[in-house]
């Protein structure tokens, strides 16, 4: 039910499917069973900021297993915190000196300089993200494919509240407009939901798409990994048609369903359109995907770069340059509100009561945000030099494999589509 063009950009439906599915996803995954890309660092121990609840979900699915230390490869954790050899001998530089409270006399004048721009990287204000400090106790490396995202029971008002806290606070929505099926409330097919999103500038609605796209995919990811048996002898995970169905026919969901898959597909251009835009990071002789092991991470680097390249040859990509394009100082003040209420989103994930739900929910909104700071970031990637420290942008580890593990996710849910699609047509 979900074909043709897509709202505010040139792309349609048919070409996203052909270019995921043939083309972008088998290579993807390959990528991401690797050792940089499956180890990500994150706290699940962070209170909620918002409100007072420390209920956690008591299901068994919802348990994260953090990797014992000696798991990980050695160059992934001595060098975590920056995202290469390079980068890691620069940031000891920088700490010894924050260390001595002042920049030694006796270094040279672009040597303190660089200490003190890279200090200011890690203060800066082009985050999207309320990242972890990977540093504290709390925070331990979880192995992403031995905690895959699927159902694990985690629904009802808590899962509710989360949600209704996204989209009520942070999706630029006035309270008097209700959202389309939104619990226990009046609708009228969205009429006036959809007229107030018409007319919004094209910044807040695509706010608005993202989020809902993010959200579409993690329902595609529960309804094609759902537990479909559970018995002493063992679990057996699988698509359930009628889950998906509930949350996307457009029967049953009064038209809302398609439209939600629709905003998937936007989430796709954009996320897929700012690795394109990261192509001149990571094509540096000096960047390396650095695990310890020479060989494998020059092999994986090719792998990344022929990924990057694919990407950029998209022949529909997204054009973001309509994106705060007016006024300079109304755009400036828009970009900083549109940061801040990202922020907001990614602060709400320690508010998830489902371990696994919130390590899912914090990579892909890390994830995220780190696409849209790429996007916001251009001419700092232009500037880039072809040799040395990237000072004007920079990626630390975590972003880098939030931005992966995301798009991962996203084109695993377009390549889901594809399945209950088919499923769907031997069923009639």
């Amino acid at each position: 039910q979900v074909t043709g063009y897509l709202d505010d950009c040139t792309c349609d439906v048919e070409t996203i499917d052909a270019f995921n599915n043939n083309k972008l996803f088998p290579r993807l995954n390959e990528l991401l069973e690797n050792d940089y890309f499956r180890y990500y660092k994150v706290n699940l121990k962070k209170p909620c900021p918002f409100w007072n609840d420390s209920s956690h979900c008591g299901i068994r699915d919802c348990a994260v297993k953090p990797c014992p230390s000696n798991e990980v490869p050695d160059g992934i954790r001595s060098g975590s915190f920056k995202y290469s050899e390079e980068a890691n001998n620069l940031a000891e530089e920088c700490e010894e000196a924050e260390r001595l409270g002042a920049v030694d006399g006796s270094l040279s004048e672009e040597t303190q300089e660089a200490v003190l721009r890279w200090t200011r990287h890690d203060d800066s204000s082009d985050s999207f993200c309320e990242a972890d400090d990977i540093l504290s106790p709390d925070a331990e490396y979880v192995d992403l494919l031995l905690n895959p995202e699927r159902y694990t029971g985690y629904k009802g008002p808590d899962a509710w509240k989360i949600w209704n806290s996204i989209y009520e606070e942070n999706c630029f929505k006035p309270q008097t407009v209700k959202r389309p099926l939104a619990s226990g409330r009046g609708d009228d097919g969205g009429h006036t939901f959809y007229n107030w999103l018409k007319g919004v500038c094209v910044e807040k609605r695509a706010f608005y798409r993202l989020i809902s796209g993010l959200h579409a995919s993690i329902n595609i990811h529960l309804s094609a990994r759902y537990l479909l048996q559970d018995t002493w002898s063992e679990k057996k995970w699988g698509p359930n048609v009628t889950e998906f169905q509930q949350r996307f026919d457009e029967v049953l969901t009064r038209g809302e369903g398609p439209r939600r898959l629709k905003n998937l597909y936007f989430l796709y251009l954009i996320e897929l359109r700012a690795l394109s835009k990261a192509l001149p990071f990571f094509e540096r002789p000096g960047f390396q995907l650095y695990t310890g092991n020479k060989i494998h991470d020059a092999e994986i680097k090719d792998l990344l770069l022929e990924i990057l390249h694919l990407a950029k040859s998209f022949p529909l990509h997204f054009d973001e340059n309509s994106f705060f394009a007016g006024n300079k100082k109304e755009a400036a003040k828009l970009k900083e509100e549109f940061r801040l209420h990202f922020k907001n989103i990614s602060k709400i994930m320690d508010c998830v009561g489902c371990f696994k739900c919130r390590l899912w929910g914090k990579l892909q909104t890390q994830g995220l945000g780190t696409a849209l700071k790429i996007l916001f970031s251009e001419n700092l990637i232009e500037k880039i030099p072809e040799s040395g420290p990237s000072y004007g942008f920079q990626l630390r580890r975590q972003e880098i494999v939030a931005l992966f593990n995301a798009f991962g996710r996203i084109s695993t849910s377009i390549k889901e589509l594809e399945n209950f699609r088919n499923i769907l047509r031997n069923m009639q």
